[in-house]
């Protein structure tokens, strides 16, 4: 097991956020004020409308990404397939029957994956980090892992042989034509009530042939938006939370809400973005379709077209 020096963002047994005050994870009286908040109905079931396209040939240096659900995406690039925080489980919880139930199916079955290469995790929230999915593609196709600084415990009894655990700004190579670096998010980890900021957070850029994706995983708005863009250069497409940011007294810190995602998009200077983490487990208090209203709003705002920053349709392919 890897240990991690003191940092300006781990103190030797915690970690935490150099952007927010030292305790700015929330407590359990703001957890229970936040669940008293009344909430926007939610359709019991929504059908998907989009079918994924995960044969076409690709050019050396193009990337497809569909967007199978809330966090998860599959990338093929460079003869690679890559999945973030993949869930395909029915409740993004650690409860069978209690607990964010799914008002969607994956938009790409389970059974229909290519030969996952490698799997990318942020963090360690249930919505994220779903050991039951992790299980199965463990049996099916035995990829290789990389996660935040102390999910390792998490991932080793279920029998993965390639786990890297990542400290802010490590990088992973794998070949001559792919790198893949984790990088900050502001945020905060916890499975239970007493392992909250034991793990670490964060998003990752993927870097083959000159071209850059990147991946936020769950952040607040704050500088290291700013911080990847000068270290590593701009990513020609970046995936953006966009979801789960009401109420805002409760959310701003760790959660952006589709405004604050355009300013990051803005900062990391990414030439496409895609909205991410919403429509698939009501999380907080906003409607269903609000993220979409609110980021059309937004880019309207900013004076950026709609066709810079988009949402996909679960199940829909992109090739950049």
């Amino acid at each position: 097991m890897r240990k991690f020096p003191r940092s300006d963002h781990f103190d030797g047994r915690r970690f935490f956020n150099p952007t927010l005050p030292r305790r700015s994870a929330p407590s359990r009286r703001s957890v229970l004020r936040m669940m008293r908040e009344p909430r926007s109905p939610w359709p019991a079931w929504v059908e998907n409308k989009a079918s994924p396209r995960l044969d076409e040939a690709l050019r050396p240096d193009d990337v497809a990404i569909t967007f199978v659900n809330h966090a998860t995406f599959l990338i093929q690039t460079c003869g690679k397939a890559i999945l973030t925080d993949p869930v395909w489980s029915e409740r993004a919880s650690p409860f069978r029957r209690f607990g964010p139930k799914r008002v969607r199916a994956p938009g790409v079955a389970f059974e229909l994956l290519p030969a996952v290469d490698l799997v990318l995790l942020s963090h360690n929230h249930y919505d994220h980090l779903d050991v039951a999915t992790l299980a199965r593609l463990r049996h099916r196709f035995a990829p290789t892992v990389l996660a935040a600084a102390g999910d390792g415990r998490l991932l080793r009894p279920l029998g993965f042989q390639r786990i890297h655990e990542l400290d802010w700004w490590d990088e992973v190579r794998f070949d001559d034509t792919l790198k893949v670096t984790f990088v900050p998010a502001q945020h905060f980890s916890a499975r239970g009530l007493f392992d909250q900021r034991k793990s670490l957070w964060g998003g990752y850029v993927i870097e083959s042939r000159g071209r850059r994706v990147y991946f936020s995983g769950d952040t607040g708005y704050a500088s290291h938006f700013a911080d990847i863009k000068a270290r590593l250069g701009s990513p020609a497409i970046a995936m953006l939370g966009i979801g789960a940011y009401e109420p805002r007294w409760f959310m701003q810190p760790v959660h952006m809400n589709p405004a604050e995602a355009v300013w990051a998009h803005r900062d990391v200077g990414s030439a496409h973005s895609i909205g991410m983490h919403f429509g698939t487990f009501q999380l907080t208090t906003e409607a269903l379709d609000q993220p979409k209203a609110d980021l059309k709003r937004a880019l309207a705002d900013s004076g950026i077209p709609e066709s810079e920053f988009v949402t996909l349709h679960e199940g829909e392919t992109r090739i950049y």
